[in-house]
Parts: structure tokens; C-alpha cells; sequence
């Protein structure tokens, strides 16, 4: 039996993402449009988007999760993300891919999402 490697300590949990790009404040936006139906906060604040990587190409790969795997939106929402960055000018191809690692947690919503949903 084979144990899978531990990662790197210090290695991030989330990989970055592309925030040099020209493109990437334009992308963070159009994810700010899309809702989880069940909270009145957008997908991007609440800390559901974990990666936004933008190639040379203009191909935008989003990792992302939801706040639950049992989530009523679970097969949606990554269709949601694509149809909101697909519009964006430049942008060639989107793809959007679920993970579960790490888990979602409420300390990963911005301050702005806190606020509304009154943590704070």
C-alpha cells in the first residue's frame, strides 16, 4: 500500500493566481456577478473562488468551490462562473473546475461579506 506524499510544508493550499494579468481585476468582476442562490453575497466575496489563472493565451482557468458538497447548486454554479467570464473582452476559453480541498470556511469571506451577512 502506497501513501500519497505529503505536500510541501509551506506549500499553498490554493494555488495563486494570476494577478499580474490585464485581465484579472476584469475577470474578479464578472465572478462578483454571480450568486449563490441561498446567500445574498456574490461567489468571489464569499471565498468560493480559489484560483483565477489566466495564461498567455487569454485561457482563464477557475478553481472554485461551494459551501457545502451537498450544495442544491453544485452542478450549476460552474457553468454560472463560465457563462459570467466568457463575455469578458479578451478572454479566449474558460474553464471552471470544482474542488473540495480545502474545504470551504467562513474565514475565507471577505470583510465586505462578513459585514452584510452581519459577522461582523
Amino acid at each position: 500500500m502506497t501513501e500519497s506524499p505529503e505536500p510541501l510544508e509551506g506549500a499553498p493550499l490554493i494555488a495563486p493566481s494570476s494577478t499580474e494579468h490585464p485581465l484579472y481585476d476584469t475577470i474578479v468582476e464578472a465572478c462578483r456577478s454571480v450568486y449563490d442562490p441561498e446567500i445574498p453575497v456574490n461567489i468571489y466575496d464569499l471565498g468560493l473562488v480559489y484560483t483565477i489563472d489566466i495564461n498567455d493565451e487569454n485561457a482563464v482557468h477557475v478553481t472554485m468551490t461551494l459551501t457545502a458538497p451537498g450544495c442544491p447548486v453544485a452542478g450549476e454554479m460552474p457553468g454560472w462562473v463560465a457563462d459570467a467570464i466568457a463575455p469578458v473582452e479578451g478572454v479566449q476559453q474558460v474553464d471552471v473546475d470544482l474542488t473540495w480541498d480545502p474545504p470551504w470556511g467562513m474565514d475565507m469571506m471577505s470583510d465586505e461579506a462578513r459585514l452584510e451577512l452581519g459577522f461582523m
